[in-house]
């Protein structure tokens, strides 16, 4: 059980801190929720699969004040959607789980838990489109990258395939949001580039790696918001709409 729960972690990790909005915020949650397994205090449900029962105990030791909480200082224009809706959004967009099981982890009937998936659209619809800026070397995924971000109302300001023609393009013309590949084919790396942009600009920005585990440790500064290769369409529109949704656009941001 142990081994299987350590496995299951880095997943719960990157839900909980796409769910804040932050890494700090995400990983505490994770820590509350396995102390409180521990000392009895939250149960573990036997009834359905390991999964579904670890994330159905996060939320049930989930503060649903904290995800507005940390958006206060936010623009205004983009605080539409509401806590629950972001969960149920994330529970299936990203963690890929079932309508029957994201019900069970929430608690709530299929009937509420569609609404709550409808109203999330709409909030996306809502949103404010941006301009975004995509680092990633790979042309094929960099396009369907493109077409999604499009496709979402944003428009793309350009493609950077090394950290230099990121900070570049960043320096031109100063994108609402970045999608920065971990791995670049030049031997660079996403996160420098995008360290490298934030130590100018605040931009909000969403890693992907085939390699989620090595940034969900929990054990250094690692990103609130990452995107799994391969990815799908879902989880691209999911995160997306969370990164934006938690941008605050006045104080000096920190990067992983």
């Amino acid at each position: 059980m142990r081994k299987q729960v350590v496995r299951h972690a880095p997943y719960l990790r990157r839900y909980a801190r796409a769910l804040t909005g932050s890494q700090e915020e995400g990983d505490r949650l994770v820590r509350t929720a396995m102390e409180r397994m521990l000392d009895g205090t939250v149960d573990l449900d036997g009834a359905v699969p390991l999964k579904t029962g670890l994330y159905k105990a996060l939320h049930a030791v989930w503060d649903r004040t904290d995800g507005g909480a940390a958006a206060t200082g936010a623009d205004l224009r983009l605080q539409v959607m509401s806590p629950e809706r972001r969960a149920a959004l994330l529970l299936l967009g990203v963690e890929d789980f079932s309508l029957d099981e994201a019900s069970q982890i929430l608690c709530v009937s299929l009937e509420d838990l569609s609404a709550r998936l409808a109203g999330a659209e709409a909030d996306i619809e809502r949103q404010l489109a941006t301009t975004v800026l995509i680092i990633e070397d790979e042309p094929i995924i960099a396009l369907d990258l493109t077409r999604l971000v499009m496709d979402l109302g944003h428009s793309v300001i350009g493609v950077a395939t090394t950290r230099d023609e990121a900070v570049a393009s960043a320096r031109e013309a100063r994108p609402g949001l970045i999608l920065a590949d971990v791995r670049l084919a030049d031997g660079s790396s996403g996160i420098d580039a995008a360290t490298q942009i934030l130590q100018e600009y605040n931009i909000p920005v969403i890693f992907i790696t085939a390699f989620p585990e090595h940034l969900l440790t929990g054990e250094r500064p690692e990103p609130a918001f990452l995107i799994t290769k391969p990815f799908r369409e879902e989880a691209v529109k999911a995160i997306i709409a969370q990164a934006l949704f938690f941008h605050n656009p006045n104080p000096v941001p920190e990067i992983a």
